[in-house]
């Protein structure tokens, strides 16, 4: 069998990010206390068969319900999540553009850059209307957004506020993306400034990363339906699978 992955559910493409199985993050606590090697995941489905976890947002732990005019957020969403989609809605309208978005996760984040800004309008795109997102995708993206910062922050190994190319590698194996080293060095080459300087991630660019290799992944495993690390796709469907990660946001 393939050394892509054994087991995985074949549930669709959630833009979320995955999570670790206590297995793994075990052996990451056991690792730290021997200084015994990481583990070696199989493939990239290894652990997709886990239920995705969901982490509370990043302005606190506690969960309640909001009494903002604002009705199509989630119960339970957190405060702070839509005081920050209420101070980029100028309009009232109940619905945020690209540039709202950018500002709102400002306030909460770091400042995004606007590519990353519009694959993630893209993943979390409102049915109703394709160039702004309604309380409801604003508060799932600001999860998903949770979840890939603990996965940042735990795996900048050095504290330095970026993620090399070994620090990427480790957070990918960690999640069960078995991914070949040339598509890591496509991956890195990706942001290189032409400076000549050691290619580091910031948080946005880490994103990014993340959630086309997700994508992309999820796709292939819609046709690969024997689970080996092989699929066929004709024209049509390679450009349809490949071509909106790649100039959706653009």
């Amino acid at each position: 069998m393939s050394s892509y992955g054994r087991s995985y559910s074949s549930e669709s493409y959630a833009p979320s990010a995955p999570s670790q199985p206590e297995s793994y993050r075990q052996q990451e606590r056991d690792r730290g206390a021997s200084g015994s090697a990481r583990p070696q995941p199989s493939g990239y489905g290894v652990h997709q068969n886990q239920q995705y976890q969901q982490h509370p947002p990043a302005y606190g732990q506690g969960q309640s319900s909001s009494s903002s005019g604002y009705s199509g957020f989630p119960p339970g969403t957190h405060p702070d999540v839509i005081r920050s989609f209420e101070m980029v809605d100028v309009d009232r309208s109940g619905y945020i553009d690209e540039k709202e978005l950018q500002r709102a996760l400002s306030s909460g984040y770091q400042r995004f850059n606007l590519r990353t800004i519009r694959l993630l309008m893209f993943l979390f795109k409102n049915p109703h209307d394709a160039l702004r997102i309604g309380p409801k995708e604003f508060a799932a993206l600001w999860s998903c957004l949770g979840q890939w910062r603990a996965i940042y922050d735990r795996y900048d190994r050095d504290r330095s506020g970026k993620i090399d190319l070994f620090e990427l590698r480790d957070a990918l194996y960690g999640l069960g993306y078995a991914v070949p080293p040339s598509v890591l060095q496509i991956l890195m080459s990706k942001y290189d400034d032409g400076s000549g300087r050691k290619i580091e991630l910031g948080f946005d660019s880490f994103v990014e990363c993340g959630l086309i290799l997700k994508g992309l992944t999820e796709k292939f495993k819609e046709k690969d339906k024997r689970y080996v690390g092989q699929a066929t796709f004709n024209y049509d469907e390679f450009m349809s699978t490949v071509l909106p990660f790649l100039v959706a946001y653009d």
